[in-house]
């Protein structure tokens, strides 16, 4: 994915959704990464989606450019004073070169032409930049619930997940990452949502939306029965944790695997 034409959009059918129903970045993980950056000047998000990690790492830097190759979620971006939005993919983001201290591609990194992107990544990091490529697992509410969605996620959608999602399934290990690696600590989305939220977001999995185009049918109505038996009241708010997973390093570090 080199150029505009070659942008696979798995997310612009319902922006309103995906900006509606994803759950949130810890700001501790944002400031876990300010931390580790020697100057806190720009910042880029690439593949910013509705701009989720864009909005945490404003606080943090003085400036924070956010690309996207979707026009669509970049509608529905958030805004804050010191962001710039631009509708770019991540391998020819446009932007100036050495002028980046943060990297950050949250839930992005595992759409991109990895050799390209790292080729841009080094044109424009800054001396002593940090790379971070931010991914977060499936959702974990209970045991039983947790088996239900493993199974809708593992067997009835498996046919219809893109090939890139492997790389998500396996935690970002299987991402190369040619940088000087940093060990981070561990962190999790976290939120607490009644049925309507979680059937929500299971509605913007990717391979939701390419079952109903392919099938008509809609795959969430029998996960949503098995889930309303075992949930109770469906107002009642549960406890929800995705795991975040990171490969984290300088990008003129000793290139790590």
């Amino acid at each position: 994915m080199t150029d505009q034409s070659a942008f696979k959009d798995h997310f612009s059918h319902d922006t309103r959704a995906y900006s509606r129903y994803r759950p949130g970045y810890p700001s501790a993980l944002f400031a876990y990464l300010a931390e580790l950056c020697p100057r806190r000047e720009r910042a880029w998000d690439c593949g910013c989606g509705n701009g989720q990690a864009a909005l945490g790492l404003a606080p943090l830097f003085r400036a924070v450019d956010a690309t996207d190759p979707s026009a669509a979620q970049l509608a529905k971006a958030a805004a804050a004073p010191n962001i710039a939005y631009s509708q770019a993919p991540a391998e020819t983001s446009g932007l100036p070169a050495g002028a980046y201290d943060l990297i950050v591609a949250a839930q992005a990194a595992h759409w991109f032409d990895f050799d390209a992107f790292y080729t841009e990544v080094r044109r424009v990091a800054a001396p002593d930049a940090v790379i971070a490529l931010i991914s977060y697992h499936r959702m974990r509410i209970s045991p039983q619930i947790d088996a239900i969605t493993e199974t809708f996620h593992r067997e009835t959608l498996a046919p219809y997940w893109p090939p890139e999602r492997a790389h998500v399934d396996a935690e970002y290990r299987t991402i190369p990452f040619p940088f000087a690696k940093i060990d981070p600590p561990a962190f999790a989305l976290r939120a607490a949502w009644p049925l309507d939220r979680v059937m929500g977001y299971l509605g913007t999995w990717s391979a939701v939306n390419l079952y109903r185009r392919e099938t008509g049918a809609d795959p969430l109505a029998p996960v949503g029965r098995a889930l309303a038996d075992l949930w109770g009241d469906p107002a009642r708010e549960r406890e929800i944790a995705w795991p975040i997973h990171l490969r984290l390093g300088r990008v003129f570090g000793p290139a790590g695997g």
